[in-house]
């Protein structure tokens, strides 16, 4: 806002807070020095959701005591973190091999956004409520999320799920489904070796094998067949 607007919102506060009138000249030269330093980037009012008038109306409401500058100016900090926390920014135009118009273009749709020109972005945010239908089906036809070489290449790498894996296809039972007892490793997360002496013996090391006791657990937690 520049002076005059912010000179219309003083004008405005003492109409509904009488407290807030400067009749002594100096005063209110100061008053407004002051709110202006303090609302100068504060726009008087967006198209989206944002006008200092109402900002004025619920605070007088809401406090017993007189509004200040920084009063507003922090219910506009609110305003402005809320859209931009909303917002996702577009593949810019521009080219990117030129960074400054690529980050000019950035700032000036950000600008855009909290200054209530266009309206946040969420193309990828993450949205709630139901599956659409029919997509459990299409998961199943699009396949295994790791393809069986991928996961044979990974094998050396991961011996652990590489062995929960291999019993799981052998029809042996799912080791994981199970926390163990011994080392108190969790449900998912493979057995741990004790490692370190003293004080600092721990179960940090992963097992590739797990423990006996886990096999047993996980073989009773296992569906029994029912003979036909």
């Amino acid at each position: 806002m520049d002076r005059r607007e912010v000179a219309a919102v003083i004008a405005y506060v003492g109409r509904l807070d009488p407290r807030t009138i400067r009749t002594d000249a100096g005063e209110a030269r100061d008053q407004l020095a002051m709110w202006h330093e303090l609302l100068g980037d504060v726009p008087m009012a967006t198209g989206q959701g944002w006008d200092v008038r109402d900002v004025v109306r619920k605070r007088i409401v809401a406090s017993p005591y007189p509004i200040l500058p920084a009063d507003v100016a922090r219910e506009w900090n609110a305003h402005y973190r809320d859209r931009l926390g909303r917002h996702t920014d577009p593949t810019p135009m521009a080219n990117p091999d030129d960074p400054r118009a690529w980050r000019a273009e950035l700032v000036a749709t950000r600008d855009a956004v909290v200054t209530g020109r266009i309206a946040p972005s969420p193309h990828r945010g993450v949205t709630a409520g139901e599956p659409r239908p029919g997509l459990e089906k299409t998961l199943k036809a699009v396949g295994i999320y790791v393809p069986d070489a991928v996961r044979a290449e990974l094998a050396p790498f991961r011996p652990a799920r590489a062995a929960r894996e291999a019993v799981i296809a052998a029809g042996g039972p799912d080791v994981f489904c199970v926390p163990c007892e011994r080392c108190r490793a969790p449900k998912g997360e493979p057995c741990r070796e004790l490692s370190g002496g003293g004080v600092r013996n721990r179960h940090t090391k992963p097992r590739i094998e797990p423990h006996p006791t886990r096999v047993e657990d996980a073989l009773a937690a296992q569906p029994q067949a029912i003979p036909a």
